[in-house]
């Protein structure tokens, strides 16, 4: 009778474990289901075979409809996956915030992330990782949008024509992009190309993200979040001080092209 009850506490402990463990993996997101990977070709919205013949429409309200309703899928393509890695890392903090030890497959996937947002950290814990919540975030649309239009007069330069290149990004290693025809004699650099615009448009923003350049664009962007407030393109343009030679007269413009596009930017 003895060993009987034993065997039926045993089945039913044994029952009980497994129901756990079932519940876990069908209810309990998986941090390799959080964090998205760097994202690759296959994940793009747009191609370069699909890009509209740009410089063809001569109807300037026709142009730029094109122009937004091109761009726009990648641009939120690329803000989901930001997004998703976002989501990863508050995650992280949450569970380091509750003393929770970090599992191989965070500790993983925060060295990926880490390198990629080129953030160094000696190890990982609540102090180091919350900085890089400024880094690991994304950037308003309309703000991409109006940029890309603005340094590829809406789609027609032949950086973006030849070289998918939306946001005029340079490169320092010869063949790795277009040489400039006005290039200055002594200099090296070429404006980068790429495989499909979507490319374009993650190099920038991970440009915005990592380059000691915007650093007041992250900076604003974190104090909008910390008040509540979702960043707006014309909050973070200011941001992009040092992304052009006109320095303030490349801010003005920027914020006149938003005004004047608004009723195609709608709801972006």
């Amino acid at each position: 009778m003895r060993t009987g009850r034993i065997g039926k506490f045993t089945l039913g402990l044994g029952f009980v474990i497994i129901s756990i463990m079932l519940i876990r993996v069908w209810l309990v997101p998986t941090i390799e289901n959080i964090l998205v990977e760097t994202p690759e070709i296959e994940q793009n919205q747009v191609d370069e075979e699909t890009v509209p013949d740009f410089t063809a429409i001569a109807d300037i309200p026709s142009k730029k409809s094109a122009f937004f309703d091109y761009m726009s899928p990648a641009v939120n393509h690329q803000n989901a996956l930001i997004e998703k890695e976002r989501n990863f890392l508050k995650v992280v903090l949450v569970n380091l915030a509750n003393e929770q030890p970090l599992t191989n497959a965070e500790i993983f996937n925060l060295e990926k992330l880490t390198q990629k947002y080129k953030y160094t950290v000696k190890k990982f814990d609540l102090v180091t990782l919350t900085p890089l919540l400024e880094r690991v975030d994304t950037v308003p649309a309309r703000m991409v949008l109006i940029q890309a239009a603005n340094e590829t007069g809406w789609g027609s330069s032949r950086f973006a024509k030849e070289g998918n290149n939306y946001f005029g990004q340079w490169c320092f290693s010869q063949g790795c992009g277009l040489v400039p025809l006005s290039r200055k004699a002594g200099m090296n650099h070429e404006v980068a190309s790429f495989e499909t615009p979507e490319d374009s448009i993650a190099a920038y923003m991970l440009n915005l993200n990592t380059n000691s350049a915007y650093r007041l664009l992250r900076s604003i962007r974190a104090d909008l979040r910390s008040q509540g407030k979702e960043p707006a393109a014309e909050d973070l343009v200011y941001g992009l001080l040092h992304y052009s030679e006109r320095k303030d007269a490349y801010i003005d413009e920027l914020l006149e092209m938003l005004r004047h596009n608004k009723a195609y930017l709608a709801g972006l």
